[in-house]
């Protein structure tokens, strides 16, 4: 009966514990929502108008006033004395804004600050217009402080001169206390002497004068100073110097029979250098002493010079007569080191001619080609997003207590939960009990996704540099990451990166510019329609908003022929091509063979330039060159950067093969320090096109969703691709670390208006032209070619071969055993039925081999080659 008694009490206590739980969360519930609404309040775009309205509504009325003030304020003097419930003719009051106007300027100049009132009218406009258009036409800062001050000092200065009754407008009644104050402390001069070095002192402060600069006019005098001290010094040292060698000459007579007859043994040599030291602190200080009672300007460096000397003349003078003999013959060869000294000051004047140059010519400047080239404007961006994460507490809770009881249905524990909201995803962040595998939490990614309903959560355990695990959990209601929002922002604009690209947004909002020319260079991959286009329309977009058109050159590959179609319009402003070639956008797998190989040759005539130069990098190779020490003369030139972008490489590598991969690998190891950067774009992230030797040159990495693990670990070789979510959310590998980003959105039409902008400046007369490249490891080239033999490929016999073995006349045979791309293999065909090898083309099937062996070859080709 008492354990039933103890259970019922218990059972009690419990219900009554869950009732006030129950009631406390409501309570908490409701305040929390209270000042949701008042923030939305606050935040509503009506409000705001409204607020900023009437401040500018406030700074117009002000303005009248006061000024009607300057011109009618002494005849409104002696009405205002009355209260405004006793005027029965507003007429008499000349002020622009009636009665109102005159009590308001009454108070505000002539009772207060005289016509420093006007500030009021500034801050009134710059707060007004901040709340509705959303920025300061000037520092706010700044202005409160000048306006600070102005109200303070202007008043007292003003009211130090003008006393008369008629003009105490000017200072108004703070600058009469203020004088009056001062003048009972100080008295009038002392009262003026502060005015004037206050606002020296606020000059000096705030505008950071140099008052060494005016010692600049008294500089010739100083130097004739500097040159008759100096002179002075050398006459004393050359004294000194003589004495010394007297005085040392004798000693060392004496030491040397000393040396003769003994050896000193290790302590003495010690106490020998102890004793020494001791000596030359004491000569220094009698050197110091001296040189204090000789005068205050000496300095240590006349002293220094002369223990240096002197130290020199101890190692001549304990050489013998031989050695004396020696310095004659030195003398002489110090005559021909003087000339060389000579030639070292011609060195010297090349300098000064340099930057004689620079002054006469000023630096060279790669953008005066296209001087009134503008860059895009912010306004041809939209705004898609307002930027301002909403947190949905509910939402945050829920997921919460879904956590952690998910985790202790299995028995973890969990000290504490941190959330940290972004665009797209939200981070908790957890601290395990201890005694809590890693990999317990590990292996609960599924469970946790299904207890949350979630797409797909990532778990990161743990957090490099935190000490946390974190579970990366996607928003119900995800926000848009606008590029305008990227652009305006402070990172993005006042970045020193060579080459930015603003990439979107991290889990803790914050905006990731990233520098291609560090990365240096780019691969991004990712499944069909998850955002690839348009993270490749964003990293273009932000080079255009800060790059001039002489700094930065574009080479597009669009096997697609519709996503980079846009660019077609800045083709004279940032474009490279080959030349002879009418559309700047390569969409021809040949062109884009000839294009990389051209791209090859122009890297070695870069290097090449970079070794005439002695320097590392592009970067140093353009500072000299701006700075006029490389002559065009020479074939030096200024270096625009170069960005390879293809959108499709997968395409590239089924048609070509090892012809595109060849050159691509070695852009990727090569052409960094000459300023040639890769973008390279796929949608299949298989290993047969994103080989070991692509990946080993492209260490930064971004990957869109992917539909297997495999496709994400041949991209960042770790998982977590395959948990995205979509819609431009992406992984970035940069070595070591991967960071989660949401892509900045840039639609079409933007893209169309911006390239519009652009296209309609003027620009160069044509796109850069790359330099020509033939293609000499083909012998003919043309489809048709195979009747003549000097015009047939290189490996016509050995394909004709492999079709006769086999018995089978296939490109895609050629392809698989000679290694080359789709167009060669064709051309080959075409030539093997020109020469009556194969038969000719029938459809789906396969050719017909017209010669029945390799004898029956042989013969052929030597027939030919007599005929010949």
């Amino acid at each position: 009966m008492k354990n039933r008694f103890k259970k019922d009490l218990d059972s009690s206590k419990s219900n009554a514990d869950e009732k006030k739980a129950a009631k406390d969360s409501k309570a908490k519930k409701e305040k929390k929502q209270k000042p949701d609404n008042k923030k939305s309040f606050l935040k509503d775009q009506r409000t705001r108008n409204l607020v900023g309205l009437a401040f500018l509504f406030i700074s117009a009325i002000l303005m009248l006033a006061l000024t009607s003030h300057l011109f009618t304020g002494n005849a409104d003097q002696s009405i205002l004395n009355t209260p405004l419930s006793e005027f029965e003719d507003e007429r008499e009051i000349r002020n622009w804004l009636g009665s109102f106007g005159a009590h308001i300027s009454q108070k505000l100049v002539s009772d207060w600050f005289g016509i420093a009132s006007f500030s009021f009218v500034i801050l009134a406009f710059l707060i007004g217009f901040r709340i509705l258009f959303g920025f300061f036409l000037l520092p706010f800062k700044q202005v409160l402080k000048y306006t600070i001050f102005t109200l303070l000092w202007l008043p007292a200065f003003l009211g130090y001169f003008f006393t008369s009754s008629d003009l105490l407008l000017l200072g108004g009644g703070v600058g009469q206390t203020i004088n009056t104050w001062l003048s009972i402390a100080m008295g009038d001069v002392g009262a003026l002497l502060f005015i004037i070095f206050t606002a020296i002192g606020f000059v000096a402060v705030n505008f950071k004068v140099s008052f060494a600069k005016i010692t600049q006019f008294f500089g010739s005098e100083k130097e004739l100073n500097e040159s008759e001290n100096s002179s002075f010094y050398k006459k004393e040292e050359f004294e000194k110097r003589e004495q010394y060698l007297k005085e040392t000459a004798d000693e060392e007579s004496d030491d040397e029979v000393e040396e003769s007859q003994s050896e000193p043994q290790p302590a003495a040599i010690e106490e020998d250098e102890n004793q020494e030291i001791a000596l030359s602190q004491s000569e220094d200080e009698e050197k110091d002493d001296e040189s204090d009672e000789n005068a205050e300007e000496e300095n240590n460096e006349p002293s220094e010079e002369l223990e240096v000397d002197l130290k020199q003349d101890e190692e001549k003078a304990e050489s013998g007569s031989d050695q004396k003999e020696e310095k004659d013959g030195e003398s002489d060869e110090e005559d021909v080191e003087i000339e060389i000294e000579q030639s070292d000051e011609d060195e010297e004047l090349s300098d000064r001619d340099v930057n004689k140059k620079v002054k006469d010519f000023g630096e060279y400047d790669p953008t005066l080609d296209l001087s009134k080239f503008k860059l895009p404007t912010i306004e041809l961006l939209d705004d898609h997003g307002g930027g301002e994460i909403k947190i949905n507490r509910e939402e945050l809770e829920e997921n919460k207590n879904k956590i952690v009881d998910t985790l202790k249905n299995y028995k973890i524990g969990i000290d504490k939960i941190k959330a940290t909201v972004g665009p797209t995803v939200t981070l908790y962040e957890i601290v395990p009990e201890a005694g809590v595998r890693i990999s317990k939490i590990k292996n609960l990614e599924d469970d946790i996704a299904l207890s949350l309903s979630a797409l797909g959560i990532r778990i990161i355990a743990p957090i490099p540099g935190r000490g946390t695990i974190g579970i990366e959990v996607p928003n119900q209601d995800p926000d848009i990451v606008s590029m305008r929002s990227l652009i305006k922002s402070d990172k993005f604009q006042n970045s020193k990166y060579a080459l930015p690209i603003a990439l979107g947004k991290t889990v803790s909002n914050e905006t990731f510019i990233a520098d291609l020319a560090k990365m240096p260079h780019l691969l991004m991959a990712g499944a069909t329609g998850q955002g690839k286009s348009v993270g490749l329309n964003a990293i273009l977009v932000s080079l255009l908003y800060r790059l001039h058109p002489s700094q930065i050159k574009f080479v597009l590959v669009d096997p697609k022929k519709v996503e980079l179609t846009l660019f077609n319009k800045i083709e004279r402003h940032y474009l490279a091509k080959l030349p002879d070639t009418e559309e700047a956008i390569i969409t021809d797998n040949s062109q884009v063979i000839n294009t990389l190989n051209s791209l090859c040759i122009e890297m070695d005539k870069r290097y090449e330039l970079l070794k005439d130069a002695m320097v590392r990098n592009v970067k140093e190779y353009n500072n000299k060159f701006i700075n006029r020490k490389l002559n065009p003369e020479n074939g030096h030139k200024y270096m625009p950067y170069i960005v390879l972008v293809v959108d499709e490489f997968a395409d590239l590598i089924m048609t070509a093969g090892k012809e595109v991969e060849t050159p691509i690998a070695r852009l990727a190891q090569l052409a960094r320090a000459v300023g040639i950067h890769l973008i390279i774009a796929t949608q299949r992230p298989s290993v047969n096109v994103i080989t070991g030797l692509i990946k080993a040159n492209f260490p930064a990495r971004i990957a869109f969703r992917v539909t297997s693990k495999v496709d994400s670990r041949t991209i960042l070789d770790s998982g977590g691709a395959d948990q995205l979510i979509g819609r431009g959310d992406m992984l970035l590998s940069q070595g070591s670390d991967l960071l989660r980003l949401q892509c900045g959105f840039v639609d079409t039409p933007e893209v169309e208006e911006i390239c519009d902008y652009i296209g309609n400046q003027q620009g160069f007369p044509d796109a850069m032209h790359l330099p020509e490249y033939s293609d000499d490891s083909a012998g003919g080239g043309g489809a048709g070619g195979g009747g003549d033999i000097s015009d047939r490929d290189a490996l016509f016999e050995d394909s004709a071969r492999i079709i006769v073995q086999t018995q089978q006349g296939s490109a895609s045979l050629l392809q698989r055993k000679l290694k080359i791309g789709y167009n060669r293999a064709g051309r080959i065909i075409d030539q093997l039925e020109e020469a009556g090898i194969i038969g000719p083309f029938e459809g789906s099937k396969a050719r017909q081999v017209l010669i029945p062996d390799e004898y029956a070859l042989e013969q052929l080709l030597n027939s030919e080659s007599e005929n010949d």
